[in-house]
């Protein structure tokens, strides 16, 4: 929808409504707009995961649609070729047959600071009746935009992929909550370890299964698992949990799933295994007895756990089996750098077999 020009006279009795209209927006429970707003609100999403900030802000952008026809209401700015003056008069343009009007303005980091002014200024004094969405990306938002924001008690969210653990699980029990395909235990225990740290794929994979079976559709795994996909990758300390742990079968399939679904260089998850069996013969031959001690003597800031694992790791391996271990990284970062003919996957695979055996 294209920004909308406006002759003085209309201008002039549109505030004269909006002067004259007093009210504050509320929702009801199932966040639909039930009145409006008496002022500009500014929500900026930023992150570095195009899929789950285009879900956040398409949930944002619901809520604040709400029951108001959407073709009214709503006007969208996309692509590479929308400039900033087009946003400013999107914002500056007042509601024609609705109350408020919704500006979302994507992929808004290509915009550098300096081209942001005409908007900054804009919101020093902003009509009341736009609600502006603006979709940032990843990259900091610049500093006086955000204060401008701010400043008419307006937010950043800032978007990203959930933990570990069970806030990793939580998160996903959350959407299979939501979805409008019926998932039982057995294909929500698919998804979320088919999926991994790729969590991104998750909106897709539940459109996929909403559109092949329909809306309240009841499914198992057995029904998902043709719609899957590849195995998405997993996070580090899989890795370094399991060989900790001696569970040879455990590492090597987390060490596959890295190099195939996580597009992880082996020699990038060399880096992991280094820093790891590091910081364990830092600690070796030390007096150290408790995990701040072991922080501290690691130069770790924040949280002591990592500290608190190596510590323990070091006193489970011992001397000889550390430095077991530190020979056989350097072995395998030579072979993967040409010493050896084997393919580097493979080098891989039996470094990790071979580390997770000394803590058998």
């Amino acid at each position: 929808m294209a920004p909308q020009t406006f002759n003085s006279a209309l201008l002039e009795e549109r505030a004269s409504t909006v002067c004259g209209w007093l009210g504050t927006r509320t929702r009801d429970r199932e966040g639909s707009n039930v009145a409006t707003v008496s002022k500009v609100s500014v929500q900026i999403f930023s992150g570095p995961e195009p899929a789950l900030l285009a879900d956040a802000v398409r949930d944002w952008v619901n809520d604040l649609v709400g029951e108001q026809d959407r073709s009214l209401v709503l006007e969208e700015l996309t692509g590479d070729e929308y400039t900033m003056e087009q946003v400013v008069d999107a914002v500056q343009t007042p509601p024609l047959f609705t109350d408020r009007r919704i500006v979302v303005a994507r992929e808004f980091n290509r915009f550098k600071a300096e081209d942001l002014k005409p908007l900054i200024n804009l919101l020093n004094d902003p009509p009341p009746t736009t609600d502006l969405v603006v979709e940032w990306g990843s990259g900091a938002v610049p500093k006086k935009f955000l204060e401008a924001v701010k400043a008419i008690d307006g937010e950043q969210t800032k978007v990203g992929a959930p933990g570990t653990g069970r806030a990793r699980s939580s998160w996903f029990q959350e959407r299979f909550d939501t979805s409008v395909v019926q998932l039982d235990d057995s294909a929500r225990e698919l998804i979320s370890e088919h999926l991994g740290e790729d969590v991104a794929r998750l909106t897709g994979l539940l459109q996929t299964l909403e559109g092949v079976y329909g809306v309240d559709a009841r499914l198992s795994d057995t029904e998902v698992r043709p719609f899957i996909g590849d195995e998405g990758g997993v996070p580090p300390w899989d890795l370094t949990d399991a060989l900790d742990r001696g569970e040879i079968p455990t590492a090597l399939r987390v060490v596959q799933r890295m190099m195939g679904g996580g597009e992880r260089h082996p020699l990038q998850i060399m880096a992991t295994l280094h820093s790891h069996y590091e910081r364990i013969l830092r600690l070796d031959g030390t007096e150290i007895t408790n995990e701040k001690e072991a922080a501290a003597h690691l130069q770790m800031k924040g949280s002591t756990f990592p500290a608190k694992k190596a510590l323990s790791q070091m006193r489970r391996l011992g001397p000889e089996k550390t430095r077991r271990a530190i020979r056989l990284l350097s072995q395998a970062d030579l072979d993967l750098r040409g010493k050896s003919a084997l393919d580097g996957d493979i080098v891989l695979e039996i470094l990790v077999a071979r580390l997770a055996q000394l803590s058998r």
